[in-house]
């Protein structure tokens, strides 16, 4: 699968992570699941603000879609996705989602184990 180091896998230009990893670890959310809003105004990354929401949500996707990427058939078209949201606040970030399940036993108690 990936047959680079980690520092080439992770190169934004050339990685090989980009095969698996398509879109940014974040988004700003609030009204709208994917709210507007300018991630670099004037090419400079923006600065959070208190009553700034956003996610975290590295997420790996796996799939035929891609047929110029060679992937393990037991990988094959399944994806996992792991979100926080985070509320900005004058005395730093809350987590709004950190009671949420996000660790395998805890998942597999609630959803079963599958066949």
């Amino acid at each position: 699968m990936i047959k680079q180091s980690l520092d080439e896998a992770l190169d934004l230009d050339h990685g090989s992570l980009r095969d698996w990893y398509m879109h940014n670890t974040s988004h700003w959310i609030g009204l709208d699941v994917h709210d507007v809003g300018t991630y670099k105004p004037g090419g400079h990354p923006r600065l959070l603000e208190p009553g700034m929401c956003l996610t975290i949500e590295p997420g790996l996707y796996f799939g035929a879609w891609r047929p110029d990427v060679e992937c393990p058939i037991e990988f094959s078209n399944i994806g996992i996705r792991i979100e926080d949201d985070i509320l900005i606040t004058k005395d730093g970030p809350v987590n709004l989602t950190r009671e949420c399940p996000k660790e395998i036993h805890d998942l597999t108690s609630i959803i079963g184990q599958q066949p």
